[in-house]
């Protein structure tokens, strides 16, 4: 039975709802889900991120290439550098993930493809941008966070060729260094005509034709068209370091060349990762 004291506390219980005001709008929906502590394992054989370099002071696009029908996980992987003006994305264009997809049902073993947005020849050149900090500092945790291993090998094509050698001579443990088209330059007025190094010291320091000795032959692989107006500085690079591969053949310094050498690339780069 109740008391009074309960019957009141009821009534008065019963007051206050009949006079709260009706919900105006649409009831609160469910509480926002907490961020991943870490990010999803890869599902798909293309995945584009936009991922925030401190290394470089922007935001970046990560873009990452498996081989179509092969599980992600645990995958060796290649960086791949762009070129002057180009993006992560390129590789995109110039069709990499059916020219990776092809070489693994050929018979290249398995391997992802790494590629990021870079520039100034993918060193640092002053200004709180330093993409080669980006590829050694960030880089490997943003593969480690989406089950793939640490970059084993670098391909770079024309400005990321230059790249790709000077990550090479800080990593000497890579098992694969290709370059297509490497910007390389065999004089100070050379480079300085590019308007991107600060001065000739900085340019010196990071010259791979400068540094040949810190590059490991039997990892390296070569290739420039023979109308291509770095051919004379790609010559050099092959003269001083006698790479395990060297390819000079028809083609400009343009798409269609690269398009056309890399399934040999690949290939390359496949059999030294396995």
């Amino acid at each position: 039975m109740l008391s009074r004291r309960g019957l009141l506390a009821g009534s008065a219980l019963a007051l206050l709802a009949g006079c709260s005001p009706s919900p105006s709008g649409p009831p609160p929906g469910p509480s926002a889900v907490p961020p991943p502590t870490r990010p999803a394992a890869l599902r798909d054989p293309v995945t584009v991120q936009r991922m925030r370099s401190a290394a470089r002071g922007t935001d970046v696009d990560l873009v990452l290439i498996t081989p179509e029908g092969v599980p992600a996980a645990g995958l060796p992987v290649c960086l791949a550098l762009h070129g002057r003006g180009a993006r992560a994305r390129t590789f995109l264009s110039l069709g990499v993930p059916a020219l990776l997809t092809a070489a693994v049902r050929t018979g290249t073993p398995p391997f992802a493809i790494a590629a990021v947005d870079g520039d100034h020849y993918w060193v640092d050149v002053g200004g709180g941008d330093d993409p080669q900090r980006m590829l050694t500092d960030e880089v490997p945790g943003w593969l480690a966070g989406r089950d793939l291993r640490l970059a084993s090998a670098v391909f770079g094509i024309s400005m990321g060729g230059f790249g790709a050698l000077r990550f090479a001579r800080a990593h000497p443990d890579l098992k694969a260094v290709a370059t297509a088209s490497a910007a390389l330059f065999v004089s100070w007025p050379d480079a300085r005509s590019r308007k991107v190094f600060a001065d000739e010291a900085n340019w010196r320091a990071e010259e791979p034709l400068l540094h040949t000795a810190d590059l490991r032959p039997t990892a390296l692989g070569a290739w420039c068209g023979e109308s291509d107006p770095f051919l004379g500085a790609d010559r050099k690079l092959v003269k001083a370091v006698n790479p395990a591969v060297s390819r000079f053949s028809p083609g400009k310094h343009d798409d269609e060349y690269w398009r056309g050498v890399l399934p040999e690339v690949l290939k390359f780069v496949g059999q030294r990762l396995a």
